[in-house]
């Protein structure tokens, strides 16, 4: 694991802390190639200690790169597979950098670090040709193209801690030096995929996107049949409309604005809107124009939302305060604000009584001197702590399931927020308020009040900082108020979730609880009664064809690509219909961050091409079931369990068997129970 001291830095004492651990590097290196073949065993922990300390600095990877040929030299990898580079096997890095041992990771590092000076020409290697790695690096990174901009996954925060950051420096590195025009069509595919699920935080996809511009425009990359899809994702952010074709800068734009005629400002709207719902991303010029527009009608201010007749109605009932919240919210530092504020009056939430109140609250509130730091440190200072917030808040209520946990373990914090926004708007701008202005959050457990400041700690050991606006300011309060309330179930009998879920998401949590997992034990129980109560709950075949009215909270047992189990994962039951090929789907929320996840076993989270709305994750309804352990019901609306046949339950146990249940079922685990 990593302590807090291992994070890159940018001053100068970071820069001499990393001139100290390159000198103990050197130190340790030069002992391991001293030492007789026996020896070195117990010589290379240090070795591998120090440079997986030193990779986590800001420049470490390229001052390992330097010494890679001398690491070799000492005797790093003898004994290993890394011994004979020429067959090392790209499509197995992805295991080696997700490995738990960090280092196997930190082996698997120094040998991309060796091959990158190989590929580069600035070495010569006896085993293996500079075109050799430079294929075998481009087919590395193509293969983990997740790791260049993607958080880690909850498997590697399980599994990894913090360690996990480190592949992440390490490709940020490798592709620096090997150049994006081997990797562009990889890499755009996956910013689509990414997009696709319409997240809150774009800033990670943006820097990928302006990588691309840059290669498009230096004449020494050579992108030939690559990049075919760029330019969309390109110009969306640089250049949507006519006047803005060749990027020509905010103050020139605003210019231009000055000089156009209806029928001009009307086509740089319309642009502008297909490019923002196309993408999900929102160009900083965009926040020009709508500024701009505030002073030239609301037909032309919808045009430029790509607002349907229900936004537009929304739009026209609260005209006001749309117009202020474009003031404050709206700057071409905060560009995604544009693409909330149409998403929210195409929910058409306004028209709740609560909202548009909470909303002019939200517009004036005073932040604490603490939140505004937060904001500051997290985000810059190109706009106020105010702003930033704004923009925050109309993003997750214009994309509830847009909420991202992080590189955190708070994913029962991140849920809460998403199922507010989705599901009690004013009770989100409630909880931003008090955690906002007042540095505190009140909830009752059971009665009684629970304090976020009197509260001993969280989840989290640290606050996070990866997070959205909104994320930033109320996860730390939600997450010490959520591990308070399991704290006052310990003694109880069973899984607290029981009572905190209800107590802690919502009146809507079902009251009835089912769990196939054995607390004490960790074995699988009652899974017949379990799996038959799901179905009679969830399954439209079997419930009466009864909508899921209110989301509902569940858990997974989190398994990776080998079908493994991981972890337990907190996520929210949408929806359960059939898919445009008629098959009956399970659709939920994953606050993961990104939801195509491999599970293993053929079980591929989908999150785009089979009936999924903006950020819903699905999978089909079986598949689902085998990775369910807690869900939430009502206890008076049962549906038919006697009708949900054998087969289907057969199925669902055998995904269920060959994965995370393989050492923990029993033949009494298969028994119904007695109970409700």
């Amino acid at each position: 694991m990593t302590t807090q001291s291992d994070q890159p830095g940018t001053n100068g004492a970071a820069e001499d802390k990393l001139g100290g651990l390159l000198a103990k590097l050197d130190e340790a290196t030069a002992l391991l190639a001293q030492a007789p073949d026996f020896a070195k065993p117990a010589k290379l922990p240090r070795v591998l200690d120090t440079a997986r300390r030193v990779m986590l600095q800001e420049g470490g990877c390229a001052a390992v790169e330097s010494r890679a040929e001398t690491l070799e030299a000492a005797g790093i990898f003898e004994g290993s597979d890394w011994a004979t580079p020429q067959f090392l096997v790209p499509s197995l890095t992805t295991q080696a950098l997700k490995s738990p041992d960090a280092n196997t990771l930190v082996v698997e590092a120094i040998s991309e670090l060796r091959l990158l000076a190989v590929a580069k020409g600035e070495r010569l290697h006896p085993l293996i040709s500079a075109e050799q790695a430079h294929h075998y690096l481009t087919q590395a990174i193509a293969l983990n193209l997740g790791l260049l901009f993607g958080p880690p996954t909850e498997a590697e925060r399980e599994t990894q801690g913090r360690l996990a950051q480190l592949p992440r420096y390490l490709f940020q590195h490798l592709v620096a030096r090997i150049g994006y025009e081997h990797i562009i069509d990889r890499l755009i595919a996956e910013i689509w995929r990414i997009l696709q699920q319409r997240p809150i935080q774009v800033e990670p996809v943006k820097q990928m996107i302006t990588q691309i511009a840059i290669c498009q425009a230096d004449p020494n990359i050579d992108l030939g049949t690559s990049g075919q899809g760029a330019d969309r994702l390109v110009s969306s952010l640089f250049g949507p409309t006519h006047a803005t074709r060749e990027d020509p800068g905010i103050e020139v734009y605003r210019e231009r604005l000055g000089g156009m005629d209806p029928s001009a400002l009307q086509a740089e709207a319309t642009g502008f809107a297909r490019a923002m719902h196309d993408t999900g991303l929102v160009s900083p010029y965009h926040t020009v124009l709508l500024r701009h527009l505030t002073e030239h009608g609301d037909q032309l201010i919808s045009e430029a939302l790509g607002l349907s007749s229900t936004g537009r109605d929304c739009l026209l009932c609260y005209r006001d305060l749309v117009h202020a919240l474009i003031r404050s919210g709206v700057h071409p530092a905060t560009p995604q604000a544009v693409y909330g504020l149409a998403l929210m009056l195409e929910r058409g939430i306004l028209y709740q009584p609560p909202v548009a109140p909470a909303m002019w609250r939200q517009l004036g509130l005073p932040l604490s001197e603490w939140s505004q730091l937060r904001l500051n440190l997290a985000f810059g200072e190109a706009v106020s702590p105010r702003a930033r917030l704004l923009e925050g808040v109309l993003c997750m209520l214009g994309l509830p399931l847009g909420v991202g946990q992080g590189n955190n373990p708070t994913c029962q914090s991140a849920r809460a927020l998403s199922m507010w926004a989705y599901n009690d708007p004013d009770y989100l701008l409630q909880m931003v308020a008090w955690a906002a202005r007042d540095d505190e959050i009140i909830m009752h457990f059971e009665g009684m009040p629970l304090s976020s400041m009197a509260s001993l700690s969280g989840v989290a050991k640290e606050l996070p900082m990866d997070l959205d606006p909104v994320s930033l300011i109320v996860v730390p309060h939600l997450d010490r108020i959520y591990a308070e309330m399991g704290r006052r179930c310990a003694g109880r009998e069973g899984d607290p979730h029981r009572w905190v879920n209800p107590e802690f998401h919502g009146w809507w949590s079902g009251r009835g609880f089912r769990i196939n997992v054995d607390v004490a034990t960790g074995q699988i129980i009652d899974l017949d009664a379990f799996l038959r109560h799901f179905y009679a709950s969830y399954h439209p075949y079997y419930n009466g064809n009864q909508p899921l009215i209110h989301p509902q909270p569940a858990g997974i047992a989190v398994t990776d690509s080998a079908a493994r189990f991981i972890g337990w994962h907190a996520i929210t039951l949408l929806r359960a219909s059939l898919d445009p090929s008629d098959v009956m789907r399970v659709y939920f929320y994953n606050p993961n961050n990104d939801s195509g996840q491999d599970w293993g076993d053929g079980i591929r989270v989908s999150t785009a091409g089979n009936g999924e709305r903006f950020g819903e994750s699905s999978l089909p309804f079986e598949q689902f079931a085998s990775r369910l352990y807690i869900f939430h019901h009502d206890p008076l609306e049962r549906g038919e369990l006697a009708q949900v046949s054998q087969e289907e339950l057969d199925q669902v146990i055998g995904y269920l068997q060959r994965s995370w249940g393989a050492d923990r079922l029993s033949p009494t685990g298969l028994q119904a129970s007695s109970g409700p």
